[in-house]
């Protein structure tokens, strides 16, 4: 019976497959076109670890690497809930089955797919570059088919545990925010890398000592043990991943006989919660100024916090902002100007402002009949947006000057963010108005389809014209900086570079006001199409 179990949940993990390629040809090309990257990114990794064998330190870099890819099985779930339908059990849940042959059905099924053989592959490179021996290889079998099944049961614990949440708006916020994970992960391996290359594998021992007990990257280790003829030491390491990989199926069975007997109360939890937080005032407004700019702000700061692609956006750019400099200035090739990378990174989101809105624009428009509203329209969105970017700004500014020991160039940088900044608000107010587009609630894509051009040119356009518009400021630092006594006086720079930022901003909603006001029917139409 559990074997008639398991073949068919395999059948079925292949049916979703094909089905959903069935969808359409552009669907089939995706997949296919990225089966071929994937396979040939596994090969090459395959070929850098068998070319790693009797490497010095190989097997601290391949216990690392095992451990990596644990932590990206445990981690992925949560952020592409939607990616293998037969995460979620609920939708078992009207069919009479017990935990046991279900963990042992899902747990074949979830071995289907480019992720299991992705992992697979890189595991036997690692057991390649380090086995010496006969012995060592049939320890190696063994580890790495125990290294992968704690890999894929450490996924289905996980979203099992997480299932609530992930089928529920933090859960899709999660989702939304999945690319920002992978940027800094990126930005992670890449200083990884440069470190790596400059100072060799030798530094990772110390990490490696300490995870080569820690499952799944135990099993692999084993390898080594048995290589250098502790044969003890590998028993216990294969035991450490034996009994992780039955502490997880227990767990993991538990939540699934939780979920598939338990009644979903998440929906009444979750206005239970909305009612308690409605009736709990935040401070909030009480802090801000009163009239409509404070209004206008808390409004934008509850976009922030509580819609999933705006504050999707935020994060992206905040880490983003913060990532460029530092890490630059960490790797020794970075300049102390990068920091003025993340007024640009803030300044960018005052750009689509009436775009967050979607079709609720119109009760905005209702509130504007003059002018006159829309500029303190806008100006209370700039504020929403000055009260996070500029003490933010400052902080980069101020931790990549302290990481380069550049003091005598924190005043002049600190000017030049605030100038750009100035500048960016300023040009998105105006494109806000000329060019808005809208933005789709519901999946990836931040514009709606047959506005791209839009987009492009309101961003874009927009970067352009805040660069031209720093250029007095630019000019001046540059003219400062090469005069025979200009050192003496850079510090003017700050309060110079505040003073023009927030005229030019001034002057921008001055400007982009009349044209918010006469554009109304138009800013709504665009808006409401996602």
């Amino acid at each position: 019976m559990s074997s008639d179990v398991t073949a068919v949940v395999v059948r079925l993990k292949l049916s979703l497959l094909r089905n959903g390629l069935r969808q359409s040809g552009g669907r089939r090309a995706a997949y296919v076109a990225s089966a071929v990257a994937v396979l040939l990114f596994t090969a090459l990794q395959l070929l850098g670890l068998i070319m790693l064998r009797g490497t010095a330190h190989a097997d601290s870099l391949v216990v690392l690497l095992v451990a990596v890819l644990a932590l990206g099985w445990a981690v992925m779930p949560l952020f592409f809930p939607s990616g293998d339908e037969t995460l979620d059990p609920t939708r078992l849940v009207m069919l009479p089955l017990r935990p046991r042959p279900l963990v042992r059905a899902l747990l074949a099924a979830s071995l289907v797919g480019m992720g299991p053989l992705f992992t697979l592959c890189l595991f036997a490179g690692s057991v390649i570059a380090v086995a010496r021996g006969a012995m060592a290889y049939v320890v190696g079998v063994i580890g790495v088919v125990l290294a992968l099944l704690v890999c894929v049961a450490l996924a289905r614990t996980v979203a099992a545990a997480n299932i609530r949440l992930l089928t529920s708006r933090k859960g899709r916020d999660l989702a939304v925010l999945s690319g920002l994970v992978v940027a800094i992960g990126a930005q992670v391996v890449n200083f990884g890398a440069q470190r790596l290359g400059s100072s060799g594998l030798a530094q990772l021992d110390p990490a490696a000592d300490v995870l080569r007990w820690v499952p799944p990257a135990s099993a692999i280790g084993a390898v080594r043990s048995v290589s250098e003829g502790s044969y003890g030491t590998a028993i216990l390491q294969l035991a450490l991943s034996a009994a992780a990989l039955v502490i997880l199926i227990a767990v993991w069975s538990r939540h699934l006989t939780r979920l598939m007997t338990s009644p979903d109360g998440s929906t009444l939890q979750a206005a239970t919660e909305t009612s308690v937080r409605g009736r709990t005032s935040t401070g909030l407004s009480r802090v801000l100024p009163a009239g409509r700019t404070g209004t206008v702000m808390e409004r934008g700061l509850r976009y922030i916090w509580r819609d999933p692609k705006t504050k999707a956006a935020w994060v992206t750019s905040l880490a983003i902002g913060l990532i460029v400099p530092l890490f630059n200035a960490l790797q020794g090739t970075g300049s102390i100007y990068f920091a003025c990378f993340a007024a640009g990174m803030l300044g960018i989101m005052m750009y689509n402002q009436f775009g967050q809105d979607t079709s609720a624009f119109w009760m905005v428009a209702m509130t504007i009949s003059s002018p006159r509203d829309a500029y303190v329209e806008l100006r209370g969105r700039a504020f929403a947006l000055l009260l996070i970017t500029l003490p933010y700004a400052t902080l980069v500014t101020v931790l990549t000057t302290a990481l380069l020991g550049d003091w005598p160039k924190l005043p002049e940088v600190l000017g030049l963010s605030f100038a750009l900044l100035g500048a960016m608000l300023a040009t998105g107010a105006w494109t806000s108005a000329r060019f808005p587009y809208s933005i789709p609630q519901e999946g990836y894509k931040n514009v709606a389809p047959g506005q791209t051009g839009l987009a492009w040119i309101s961003i874009f356009g927009g970067m352009i014209a805040s660069a031209l518009l720093c250029a007095p400021v630019i000019a001046v630092t540059i003219w400062l900086n090469v005069s025979e006594n200009g050192d003496a006086w850079t510090w003017l720079l700050l309060p110079g570079g505040a003073a023009y930022g927030a005229a030019i901003t001034l002057l921008g909603l001055r400007l982009a006001a009349p044209r918010t006001a006469a554009r109304l029917p138009e800013i709504l139409t665009a808006v409401s199409k996602g």
